[in-house]
C-alpha cells in the first residue's frame, strides 16, 4: 500500500473559497460490510469531475449520499456548503441530476413536460428558459413531440434538459451519453464546457467511457476498495504511474517503434543522433484507459 498512497494521498491545490463539494474521511457500512472507507476530496465551482471505479467500488454509494437520498456512517460531507442529509428544498433546487434512465411521463409532450417541470424551480432560481433549453440539448425539431415517441437518442438529450432545467450550481451525471450518436455526443460535450465555463456549474460524472472521461473531466477520481486511490488529472496521473510513451518515426524509409517513459528526452537523443534523417516522428502518451488499469492493478497487488 505504501507506493499506491503517493497517488492517493497527494491532493490538488485546493479551490479558492468555499469548495462546492467537501467530502472528508466518508464512510459508509451496510453490516459488516465497509463499502465506503475515508473517501476524501473536494470540488471547486466550475470544476469538471470524473468518478471511476470498477462495479463494486462504491460509486453509487457515493453519489447518493452527496445527493441527500442515503444517509452515511460516518464522516463529514457539505454540498454547497450543506450537509445533504439536512438540505432542504431551496438546497435541492441548486442541484441538478441526470439519471441513467427515466422513464416516466410518456405520454407529456417534450416542451409542455420542461416547462412544467421548470416551473418547481420559480421560487427559488430562475430556470432555463424552455426554448433555449430545448435548443442547447438538440431538440427544437421535436418539441412537441409525445416523449413516448421519440428515439433512445432523442430521451437520452431530455434526459440532461430535465437535469439542467433549474439552471444547476452543481451537476450530477450518471453514464450521461449512453444511447448517443458521435454527432450527439460532440454536442454534448460542448454543452458540459459550456455549463462548466460560463455558468460556473460545478459538475461531478460517473461513467464507464474512458475516453469521454478524459475529454470531459478537469480532475479524475479512482474509487477501488472504498477509498480514493487517484486523484489528479489524466495528463497527472499518467505522468505519477510512469506509464510509457510510445515513439514511432521513420529513417531511411523504414519505421520504428520504441516505448520509455521519458518520450522528450528520448526524442531529444534521437534527433541529436540522427537530425533531419528523421521523418514522420509520432509520440503517443498512455490513454486514460491505460493509467486507469495500471493504478488498478497496482492497488490490487498491495491489497493482497
Amino acid at each position: 500500500m505504501t507506493a499506491l498512497s503517493q497517488v492517493s494521498t497527494r491532493p490538488p491545490e485546493p479551490p479558492v473559497g468555499e469548495p462546492v463539494l467537501d467530502v472528508r474521511d466518508l464512510r459508509m457500512r451496510y453490516g459488516t460490510n465497509d463499502v465506503l472507507n475515508g473517501v476524501t476530496f473536494t470540488a471547486a465551482p466550475g470544476e469538471v469531475l470524473a468518478l471511476l471505479g470498477p462495479n463494486g467500488a462504491g460509486k453509487t454509494t457515493t453519489i447518493e449520499i452527496l445527493e441527500g437520498f442515503r444517509m452515511r456512517s460516518a464522516g463529514e460531507v457539505r454540498v454547497l456548503g450543506v450537509d445533504p442529509a439536512r438540505g432542504t428544498e431551496a438546497w435541492r433546487a441548486r442541484l441538478g441530476i441526470v439519471l441513467q434512465s427515466w422513464r416516466d411521463h410518456g405520454k407529456w409532450h417534450v416542451r409542455e413536460l420542461l416547462a412544467h417541470l421548470g416551473s418547481y424551480y420559480t421560487e427559488h432560481r430562475r430556470p432555463w428558459d424552455v426554448d433555449e433549453l430545448i435548443a442547447a440539448v438538440g431538440l427544437t425539431s421535436h418539441a412537441h413531440k409525445r416523449v413516448g415517441r421519440l428515439s433512445g437518442g432523442q430521451r437520452r438529450r431530455l434526459d440532461v434538459a430535465i437535469g439542467i432545467v433549474g439552471r444547476p450550481e452543481l451537476l450530477f451525471l450518471d453514464e450521461p451519453t449512453a444511447g448517443f450518436d458521435p454527432e450527439a455526443r460532440r454536442e454534448f460535450h460542448d454543452l458540459v464546457h459550456r455549463l462548466a465555463d460560463e455558468s460556473d456549474t460545478t459538475i461531478l460524472l460517473t461513467t464507464h467511457d474512458l475516453d469521454e472521461a478524459e475529454k470531459l473531466a478537469d480532475r479524475i477520481l479512482i474509487l477501488a476498495g472504498g477509498t480514493i486511490i487517484a486523484n489528479g488529472s489524466a495528463e497527472a496521473l499518467s505522468r505519477e504511474m510512469s506509464t510509457d510513451a510510445e515513439v514511432r518515426w521513420t529513417r531511411d524509409g523504414q519505421r520504428y517503434v520504441h516505448s520509455t517513459t521519458e518520450a522528450t528526452k528520448y526524442v531529444r537523443e534521437l534527433f541529436a543522433q540522427y537530425d533531419d534523417e528523421i521523418e514522420d516522428l509520432e509520440v503517443r502518451r498512455a490513454s486514460l484507459e491505460d493509467t486507469y488499469m495500471a493504478l488498478l492493478r497496482k492497488f490490487e497487488g498491495s491489497a493482497r
